[in-house]
């Protein structure tokens, strides 16, 4: 019998054993990445199908609610961050782009609004200032990874605040969407058309390799210089050189890639019984597959180990719940339905693990807003779950993840279950009411738990439900030349990328 999805049952607990054998079901007939999620959701409980639409539609609404309709600026944290301040993520709104669209095709938003919101945001980010001064909006078509909400210039109450590279692909990557989304023939859809290519088009990613093969992480304009190390290495920023091989105009060399994916050996490997190209937070396996479809194509790496980054992403999914099953910390709850770690908020204030301010009796660490992950290479678990680790794995292994699902609503009710969708963690170890939180309260009963809500981490629970229920993001995104051009200049072949050119509106040059 065939094993797709690599699970190890090796040295596991019979009982465990069952409870894979049971949630696989059918699926050893066949590879998970062959099922169409369509099916998978038709084939649901009435009751999980209405529990997923309610989600999805709350945390849609996140979206509708919290943008700067004037500007098309989505806050990083809303309700206000936990210091009061009220900016805006590029990455979040590149998700937000990509919200309107499937609020869209679900009856939630009418097409007229999600144009009319469109617009506003193409127009201010196509002419907001660009230039090495330090309160433009961005520089050589990149932008800065916090704007102000109502300037939309760099936002600078928090100091230091960097032209990103990986927010900027995110924000890309739903100007795309649109581009190729709204495909009508009237006025206002050409000129969506037309200035998410412009605004595509200017993206200079040669500039922010500063020479070499690889993309720098950011840029101040207070030093004329690149701060942030590079990207090299499996991470969310696949995605990003995906693009930068796209561009028609500032494209990087394929041998960035190849450069790129040149330490992917270091962390292939088996972790939690899962054979797989390790990386420590979930969103590293997720956020490129918002709106890249990497089903049944490969690049060279992943042809030769014998599988496709989508399997990489179920097997990595997987691991993560076996490591909450062992729960080697001993974290409170952790277990088969309440398990995901990922960047988030937490209870305390510090940041880095370089900036701890334990409390003198504590025997762990809890950290606020940081990227919590485990794998072979990388452990930050402070007992902290982030609903969107698990939900954002739905298109990858819906067996595990409804039941989580339907686990945290049952568990914590609505003490993380509110108005928008899941706040954004919670930490049920964390039980100090003593003890000051940089955001949320505690729940004597229950723990910490979060009253915020995330951009970046709302926009995956939106994009990755509806391409389980329909491919509809993955369905728009096929359609783009760019994104196709990319693809296939980083080496992948197979696949729906094997069925001839189904070329976007805007061919590669004009």
């Amino acid at each position: 019998m065939s094993n797709p999805v690599g699970i190890s049952m090796i040295g596991m607990h019979p009982l465990n054993v069952c409870v894979v054998l049971f949630v696989l079901g059918v699926s050893w007939l066949q590879p998970l990445a062959a099922r169409t999620p369509a099916t998978g959701f038709a084939a649901l409980p009435k009751q999980q199908q209405m529990m997923l639409d309610d989600l999805e539609k709350r945390t849609f609404e996140y979206f509708r609610d919290s943008a700067n309709t004037a500007n098309g600026q989505i806050p990083d944290h809303w309700p206000r961050s936990p210091e009061g301040d009220y900016f805006s993520s590029i990455a979040a709104v590149g998700f937000g782009l990509t919200s309107y669209g499937i609020g869209v095709e679900r009856g939630w938003m009418k097409r007229s609004e999600a144009v009319k919101r469109t617009l506003a945001t193409l127009r201010f980010f196509h002419n907001a200032a660009q230039s090495d001064l330090p309160d433009a909006a961005g520089n050589h078509g990149f932008f800065y990874h916090f704007l102000d909400m109502s300037t939309g210039q760099r936002y600078h109450a928090k100091g230091w605040v960097e032209l990103s590279s990986v927010d900027t692909s995110e924000l890309v990557a739903g100007v795309l969407f649109c581009m190729s989304y709204y495909d009508r023939n009237t006025a206002d859809e050409k000129e969506i058309r037309q200035l998410a290519d412009d605004v595509y088009r200017r993206v200079d990613w040669k500039w922010f390799t500063d020479g070499s093969p690889l993309i720098e992480g950011g840029w101040t304009p207070e030093g004329k210089r690149f701060d942030l190390n590079y990207y090299h290495g499996y991470s969310e920023a696949m995605m990003m050189y995906v693009l930068a091989l796209g561009s028609p105009t500032h494209a990087l060399e394929p041998e960035s890639w190849t450069k790129w994916t040149e330490t992917y050996d270091k962390t292939w490997g088996v972790f939690q019984g899962q054979e797989h190209l390790g990386g420590g937070p979930l969103f590293w396996h997720q956020f490129g597959h918002v709106w890249i479809d990497f089903r049944g194509i490969q690049d060279d790496y992943m042809r030769k180990r014998g599988i496709d980054y989508f399997t990489n992403s179920q097997r990595a999914t997987l691991s993560q719940r076996e490591y909450a099953i062992h729960n080697p910390m001993q974290w409170k709850d952790y277990g088969a339905d309440i398990w995901g770690l990922t960047a988030c908020n937490g209870p305390r204030a510090a940041t880095l693990p370089g900036e701890i301010d334990r409390y003198v009796s504590d025997p762990k660490t809890f950290y606020g807003y940081i990227a919590r992950g485990v794998g072979l290479s990388y452990t930050v678990d402070d007992g902290t779950i982030a609903p969107t680790a698990a939900i954002a794995s739905i298109a990858f292994v819906p067996e595990i993840v409804i039941p989580a699902i339907v686990e945290m609503k049952r568990r914590y009710g609505d003490y993380v279950y509110t108005r928008y969708g899941f706040v954004d963690a919670f930490n049920p170890s964390f039980t100090f009411t003593d003890r000051p939180v940089r955001t949320g309260r505690v729940i004597p009963t229950i723990g910490w738990v979060d009253t915020s809500y995330v951009g970046i981490d709302q926009g995956p629970i939106v994009a990755m439900i509806e391409n389980y229920r329909s491919d509809f993001v993955w369905k728009v995104m096929r359609k783009n030349a760019y994104l196709r051009q990319g693809l296939k200049r980083a080496g992948f072949t197979g696949g729906w990328l094997g069925k001839g050119d189904v070329a976007n509106q805007i061919a590669l040059t004009r």
